[in-house]
């Protein structure tokens, strides 16, 4: 199972997995890079996953699934180019030897779904749209931040050996961040240093391992006192940790939307 981040647009990735001389390929917001992809490396493509409904993640459905004849799985309650096979928690299928469970992701869009591949060669593979990111998550658009908070705990139980291909190459911007929430977490401080270098080099820092996010990214810490006490510290709750979760990730969110 090889796979390969193909960059769109200015931070964008779609996630091309293959194997052998068959590939599926996660959130086409573009069809060209794929197209351009598939004919390089001489592959046809199978499937299409779709995570949610954003034009930077369907725009290039139509024309691959005319080009390929590949069929597409997308997100049961959202609005994505059909015709599709509508996909929700709980639901299993098999791509390319692979069993593929759905998980359901509300929070960035209503009706978000990831794609988890338990026993895919070498670890586990997260595909999770714009939910979580190396380092944050996704903006709360459409959904709540209790429904995000509990889709990135789902995503938290996952094990920590996953592969988590994230749609975005936000990592740099996210890790300053963070350095501002727990500016004494020295995994944080050595990740950060690792993934300078692979930008230096015109590398992804994707895949993220979910073992490292769980060290380093506070929007998958906060529960941590560090994390609640800046989040506190920073909103000038009066109470010196406020208790309620929902409240702590919903200030992070917050937080971090005004971040300069």
């Amino acid at each position: 199972m090889k796979l390969i981040s193909l960059p769109a647009f200015a931070d964008n990735y779609l996630w091309l997995w293959q194997q052998d001389s068959q590939a599926v390929v996660v959130d086409p917001g573009d069809a060209q890079p794929v197209l351009e992809a598939l004919a390089r490396d001489g592959l046809t493509l199978a499937a299409i996953l779709v995570t949610h409904h954003h034009a930077d993640h369907v725009g290039g459905v139509d024309v691959l699934r005319r080009a390929t004849g590949a069929r597409v799985f997308g997100p049961a309650r959202e609005d994505i180019p059909g015709p599709f096979t509508a996909v929700m928690e709980g639901d299993q299928f098999t791509l390319l030897g692979q069993q593929v469970r759905v998980l359901d992701v509300p929070g960035h869009t209503a009706g978000h779904v990831a794609y988890f591949v338990a026993d895919a060669p070498e670890s586990p593979v997260l595909f999770c749209g714009d939910t979580l990111f190396s380092g944050g998550c996704g903006r709360v658009f459409e959904g709540t931040p209790a429904q995000m908070l509990a889709s990135l705990d789902a995503l938290a139980a996952l094990p920590n050996n996953t592969r988590v291909c994230c749609a975005h190459e936000y990592t740099l911007s996210n890790l300053r961040f963070a350095a501002v929430v727990e500016p004494r977490n020295s995994a944080l401080q050595t990740y950060t240093a690792h993934c300078q270098a692979l930008r230096a080099q015109g590398l992804p820092t994707l895949p993220a391992l979910l073992g490292t996010e769980l060290q380093i990214n506070p929007f998958l810490r906060t529960r941590h006192p560090d994390v609640r006490q800046a989040v506190a510290h920073h909103a000038g709750f009066a109470q010196a940790t406020p208790t309620d979760d929902v409240t702590v990730f919903a200030t992070l969110r917050q937080w971090k939307n005004d971040f300069k």
